[in-house]
């Protein structure tokens, strides 16, 4: 039976999770800032439809993309080399949110609901979730958002209405964050867009160990991109 959180209780142990579906772990509680916090520090995180409990994931094995691994392919370099587009972090997080939530070719629905939008701003606010945002002018034409603890970046979704514009959000996010330090982006789930862009599957005690130490370093506190990123 699917443990059911209520209000204080604390998240089961990771080996609890089930087989099929992958990594379903718990649902119930909370978007409170404190659960959030709490999930990601032990490598769970929420995924849910709207209209539904929610529900708490830690799949095994997880897909991961080590920040130095991610692949530039010719005709994205060819595209960063122009540098058509101004590239910021955090001037729309809620805004990046919004487009990832917006329907798509294909998908009926979205799982980022507002109360998901309400909860990460609320995060953004504390200092804690991170947009990646790609410009054109004044036009938001790519961008992605998550969450950072310590030098740990938990990726949560990505959109584009552009060519490669969630690579370039992706690009820049992945070198800053090596030259950062930062150990992991966490993916959840794989896909093969992002196994194509360097992303690779690890067992789940292997990203756990590794998130113990990441959660623990001292935080970035100034979240700007260096000008000599990609010259």
């Amino acid at each position: 039976m699917l443990p059911w959180l209520e209000k204080h209780t604390p998240f089961p142990s990771l080996d609890q999770a089930m087989r099929d579906p992958n990594g379903l772990l718990a649902a119930g509680g909370e978007l409170s800032p404190e659960r959030l916090l709490h999930a990601y520090q032990q490598g769970i995180f929420p995924w849910y439809n709207p209209g539904e409990p929610i529900l708490w994931w830690s799949p095994d094995p997880r897909m991961v993309l080590y920040p130095e691994h991610f692949k530039v392919s010719r005709s994205l370099a060819k595209t960063l080399r122009k540098k058509r587009y101004e590239v910021r972090f955090d001037t729309a997080f809620t805004q990046v949110m919004q487009s990832c939530a917006a329907p798509r070719a294909g998908h009926s629905g979205t799982w980022i609901s507002s109360d998901m939008i309400a909860a990460y701003t609320h995060l953004h606010k504390l200092g804690y979730a991170h947009s990646v945002e790609v410009w054109d002018g004044d036009t938001l034409v790519g961008g992605l958002y998550g969450v950072a603890l310590g030098r740990m970046y938990y990726g949560e979704s990505m959109f584009s209405v552009v060519a490669d514009g969630s690579k370039i959000a992706l690009a820049h996010l992945s070198k800053q964050l090596a030259r950062w330090q930062f150990g992991m982006i966490d993916c959840q789930m794989h896909t093969t867009h992002l196994a194509s862009l360097g992303a690779e599957l690890i067992p789940r005690d292997k990203f756990v160990s590794g998130l113990k130490e990441l959660v623990n370093c001292a935080p970035v506190t100034h979240w700007h991109f260096d000008p000599d990123l990609y010259p």
